[in-house]
């Protein structure tokens, strides 16, 4: 007899990364969420040639009530902890703000 029982998926953890310092000036320069992005998009499941023409899905430029921002994924320390550990040092160096966030799943279709 097979197990029909299955268990609950666990929610994508998922951070911001504010485009303000901590003391709530603007970062600049303005397209810093797209370098960022831009310089992890190898950083994909499929990878393959055409992978520097997309983000990567773990590592997105995002506009949060007006702030530029960038949302990470963490299932990218698991996949490649050193660019996981870019992105933070990248926030860290500029003493940019980090929110948690949780990725919620997706309305059913009507």
């Amino acid at each position: 007899m097979t197990d029909t029982a299955s268990k609950p998926s666990t929610p994508k953890r998922e951070f911001f990364i504010q485009g303000l310092t901590s003391d709530g000036k603007q970062f600049r320069p303005s397209d810093w969420a797209e370098r960022l992005c831009g310089a992890m998009s190898c950083f994909r499941p499929e990878g393959g040639r055409n992978a520097h023409l997309q983000y990567s899905p773990y590592v997105r430029p995002i506009l949060l009530n007006g702030v530029r921002s960038v949302v990470v994924n963490e299932a990218l320390r698991e996949i490649e902890p050193l660019a996981f550990h870019f992105v933070m040092s990248f926030a860290k160096d500029n003493d940019l703000q980090i929110v948690d966030a949780c990725l919620l799943p997706e309305p059913p279709a009507t």
